[in-house]
């Protein structure tokens, strides 16, 4: 007896037979429908009157033998021959339909999420929980809110599916390449969506192009950009010491300069978390003291400067003072290291283009983090990343505005309304907020949608440690994994989340008895590793909490309705930028 299973899973000419039986009498019944139907209406059509054949094997042997004439003798011949060629151009339009989308359907990986497990992501579900969460939505639109007010635009379900949109509860984190559509299917569309106020990191001028004349028509632009990324003039300035008036502030502003530097959170050393320490000091001082951001570099280049610690006794700061004072009077090598560490963190502000952002200029107008979350503005907070990078302040500026939509959010009872978008690019290099794993969690339920957008896991693992990055990981209720993760561990690990589903194979059998078929299942990866690694660019994986992966192919903006109005924009913006960059070379 033997017992093997048909190559590459295929079945035998006598497994098809059946099959091609019941093909061949489907066609001869469409083809006799077809006849049947289009002769008698030719035939009515002519002027002979509705008088259908029976519908039944005489009439196909007729038709066969003598011809349509013979069924319909009182007709115009072309009425019943144009009648025909009507209905059967119908029943092949409808039969390549029904075939399309099956086989549209077939393409879908199986094991992954269909509509039916992503109804609250699709249209109808995303407006029935935009209608819960946002209470004055239902009266503002009559119960019919536009598809931007339901949720983010996430891209379309997998091959052919229906767009689906994550609710402004969600908090987001995609890992891409480069080049694999961060900024043309995410940041973009979502910077041009955005209902309420937005805020944007990066470390290329690209979005800025494109969505900056769109952004205008909703509210007020503020570009933030003290290393002349899109080289705009500075048009503002914002108060650095204005969050450091409490030690929490304070130690927040002096954690942002200190990440800027500090390649790997979970690894901190005496040195930056003793200088730390003494940047929370002279920033509260600072504050405090109603004193500038020059003054505080002065009092780091001379540690033997007392103002810092009267001005905290002044303040009331006396626990602080002497802790400043322990470290001044402390052993002068030890001093020294902390000091010159510190010195390090804040190095940025020795360049008098960056300081001047930071610093009160009564010509400027301020920018003012809860001024900004409440209306519907825009801030581009643009900076190179690497050595003496602005990074610090960007990531000062993006907590504090993050910070002011929590305060208003708590005003409002809990949510903000309209939603604050919040759009953390390249956060690795740009935006170190120390503690934004631990922002994710509550930040989605204070009405503020935040996506940070990294090039792979391991990226982000540097900054903020492994276990903050498994914790930005855990709290991100959507994430999207798109072209290009080449970590083997981690894509491996994405696979076995994504599961495994049953693979049906059959064998066959012959024996002195006869042969005889058998079906079996075996578990088999949904994504493989090699899979996930080779994403086309313009898809992405879609893990949402509570829902079985998906797979979703991203929307580009210049793919969508009114491409070309930003795209001119863009062109003239771009263009700007051009002209800017080559008068500053010229001076």
């Amino acid at each position: 007896m033997t017992d093997r299973p048909p190559r590459g899973g295929s079945s035998s000419a006598e497994d098809y037979l059946p099959w091609l039986i019941v093909g061949a009498a489907a066609v001869v019944f469409l083809g006799f429908l077809g006849v049947w139907l289009g002769g008698t209406l030719g035939a009515a059509v002519s002027g002979s009157g509705w008088n259908p054949p029976p519908f039944g094997l005489t009439t196909l042997s007729s038709l066969v033998q003598d011809g349509p004439a013979a069924l319909w003798p009182d007709a115009s011949a072309a009425s019943v021959i144009a009648g025909i060629a009507v209905t059967a151009g119908l029943l092949i339009g409808l039969i390549v339909v029904v075939v399309l989308l099956f086989r549209g359907r077939g393409r879908r990986t199986p094991g992954l999420a269909g509509r039916k497990e992503l109804a609250a992501m699709l249209p109808k579900g995303a407006a029935a929980r935009a209608l819960q969460l946002r209470p004055g939505l239902k009266k503002a639109t009559g119960g019919k809110p536009a598809p931007d007010d339901t949720g983010n635009l996430l891209g379309d379900l997998d091959p052919n599916g229906p767009e689906l949109r994550s609710s402004y509860e969600d908090v987001e984190l995609d890992l891409m390449a480069p080049r694999a559509g961060k900024s043309t299917g995410i940041a973009v569309p979502r910077v041009l969506r955005a209902r309420g106020c937005v805020l944007l990191t990066s470390n290329k001028s690209d979005v800025y192009a494109v969505t900056r004349a769109e952004r205008e028509r909703a509210g007020q632009v503020w570009t933030f950009d003290p290393q002349g990324i899109a080289h705009t003039p500075r048009a503002l300035w914002w108060d650095m010491l204005a969050d450091a008036r409490d030690i929490e502030g304070a130690r927040r502003l002096a954690g942002h300069f200190v990440g800027a530097v500090n390649d790997d959170a979970s690894k901190r050393d005496f040195w930056i978390s003793a200088a730390q320490n003494t940047l929370t000091a002279l920033f509260h001082a600072a504050a405090k003291g109603d004193r500038r951001v020059d003054e505080v570099l002065g009092w780091l280049a001379d540690p033997a400067d007392r103002t810092p610690i009267d001005l905290l006794r002044d303040a009331g700061m006396h626990a602080l003072a002497e802790q400043l004072r322990g470290t001044v009077q402390g052993a002068v090598e030890t001093r020294d290291g902390i000091y010159e560490t510190a010195r390090q963190c804040v190095s940025c502000l020795l360049d008098p283009r960056i300081a001047a952002w930071v610093t009160p200029d009564p010509v400027m107008p301020e920018f003012r983090p809860d001024h900004h979350v409440l209306g519907s503005g825009t801030l581009y907070l643009l900076s190179k990343d690497g050595g003496g990078s602005a990074a610090g302040v960007i990531a000062a500026v993006a907590d504090s505005v993050l910070r002011a939509g929590v305060r208003a959010a708590e005003r409002m009872g809990g949510r903000l309304e309209p939603p604050m978008t919040a759009i953390l690019d390249e956060a690795a290099n740009v935006c170190r907020i120390s503690d934004l794993p631990d922002l994710y969690s509550h930040l989605g339920s204070r009405g503020i949608n935040i996506v940070t957008l990294l090039q792979s896991y391991r990226q982000g693992s540097r900054v903020w440690g492994e276990a903050g990055m498994d914790a930005l990981w855990g709290a991100a209720t959507v994430k999207l994994l798109g072209a290009g993760l080449d970590d083997a561990d981690f894509v491996e690990k994405v696979s076995r989340l994504v599961g495994e589903h049953d693979v049906r194979t059959v064998s066959h059998s012959r024996s002195k008895e006869g042969r005889t078929r058998s079906t079996s299942y075996r578990l088999q990866r949904i994504l493989p590793a090699d899979r996930i690694r080779a994403l086309p660019k313009g898809t992405a994986l879609l893990l949402a909490t509570g829902v079985r992966p998906a797979l979703i192919r991203l929307r580009p903006w210049y793919a969508e309705p009114g491409a070309e109005r930003i795209q001119a924009a863009a062109a003239a913006e771009q263009h700007a930028i051009t002209v800017r960059a080559a008068k500053e070379l010229s001076r």
